[in-house]
């Protein structure tokens, strides 16, 4: 039987072929758990491979603000995207938003729609452009809560080619309440069913995808869904989850809020890959499971000339006047300068001090000059 352990595997990255711009431009990976809208979000169609998969979700996630939709599925599926150049932490400030389709009810005053998906982030240390560094969690408002389950390992079963439907007597909109098998490592609940809906009968396990089980793991926040006369209203988490809030209504993230393993605070001058999986595992009747979606993202300050947060003892700091660049590093380093499209354009031997560069060769636009762990984003 074959068996997939996803997160760790990293082999494409599909770039559409545009450069310094605010939108997503980048993605890395995809790997949905089954749910109702896989193989529909993006679609699947014969002879579809991992990479024209990839190019279709590029396509619904790349190069506007909001261009189309895809969805993640049940707990742990995810996607892993990027921008066309690195997310500076802007102190203070929200630094990057991540769009979805949640909406809010009028007669819920806390929910609507919200199908929470966790962020997670990564810089590229090895600098080889691929998310194969350490990952960083956003902790949203669900993160220390005592009901949520952290280290959640779930594997979902691949439904036999002779599987047998098996509906519910009680609810004619359930198909099969036994669809997709999962277990987890949790006792208390070790383990359950995707149930499929009249409303999606396409094969809900990715069809791409050639193994009988999927794994993934994560953190798994406590259910936010509550049946009212006869309506599921899916609560607002208060801040720090993907497909949470309307999206006019919803800040962003903020870098600041990254935590690494055991929960502690992590000082990041700036972001290369975001990672998003679903946060919940949910069944809600007629409506199926819970499962993120995600329809574009944006950048916040694309543009902006950062100021690096101290970390490590050291600091970087960038002044452009004209032709010039002053960059001030407390200690003698090695530096780089990349355009925004990744590229290098200078490489830079920097004493301690203030430093002067000539810009002259380099025409208007959006730079990032990054030392060995800090990186500060400036205009020419």
């Amino acid at each position: 039987m074959k068996k997939l352990l996803f997160g760790t595997i990293f082999t494409m990255a599909i770039m559409p072929a545009f450069a310094a711009s605010p939108y997503l431009s980048r993605v890395y990976d995809y790997c949905p758990a089954p749910g109702q809208f896989i193989n529909e979000l993006p679609e699947y169609e014969a002879g579809d491979t991992r990479a024209s998969i990839l190019e279709k979700v590029a396509e619904n996630l790349c190069g506007d603000e909001r261009p189309g939709m895809i969805s993640l599925g049940g707990f742990g599926g995810y996607v892993i995207v990027g921008f066309d150049h690195p997310v500076v932490n802007v102190s203070g400030e929200y630094d990057f938003k991540l769009f979805g389709n949640a909406f809010a009810a009028e007669s819920a005053a806390r929910g609507g729609s919200c199908e929470p998906g966790a962020v997670m982030v990564s810089v590229d240390s090895n600098g080889n452009g691929l998310p194969d560094d350490e990952w960083w969690e956003l902790a949203g408002s669900e993160y220390a809560k005592p009901d949520t389950k952290h280290n959640y390992q779930i594997t979902y079963y691949k439904p036999d080619d002779d599987h047998v439907a098996d509906p519910d007597p009680s609810n004619s909109a359930i198909a099969d309440r036994k669809y997709v098998r999962w277990t987890t490592n949790y006792s208390d609940e070790p383990e359950g069913y995707i149930q499929k809906v009249t409303f999606h009968t396409q094969p809900y396990f990715p069809l791409w995808i050639d193994a009988a089980e999927l794994q993934f793991s994560g953190t798994r926040i406590p259910n936010n869904a509550e049946l009212i006369s006869g309506t599921y209203f899916l609560e607002f988490m208060d801040y720090g989850y993907v497909d949470n809030r309307p999206n006019n209504s919803d800040p962003g993230f903020n870098i600041d809020w990254a935590v690494d393993a055991e929960g502690n605070t992590v000082a990041l001058s700036h972001i290369d890959f975001i990672k998003v999986y679903t946060a919940v595992n949910q069944q809600c009747g007629w409506i199926g499971e819970t499962s993120t979606e995600l329809c574009g993202g944006i950048d916040l300050h694309p543009e902006a000339a950062v100021e690096a947060v101290k970390t490590h003892g050291d600091a970087l700091r960038v002044k452009v006047h004209g032709d010039v660049a002053e960059i001030t590093v407390e200690h003698d380093c090695e530096a780089v300068i990349y355009s925004a499209s990744g590229v290098p354009v200078q490489t830079l031997s920097l004493n301690a001090g203030v430093n002067s560069v000539a810009l002259t060769k380099m025409p208007s636009g959006v730079y990032i000059v990054k030392t060995s762990h800090l990186a500060v984003k400036f205009l020419k």
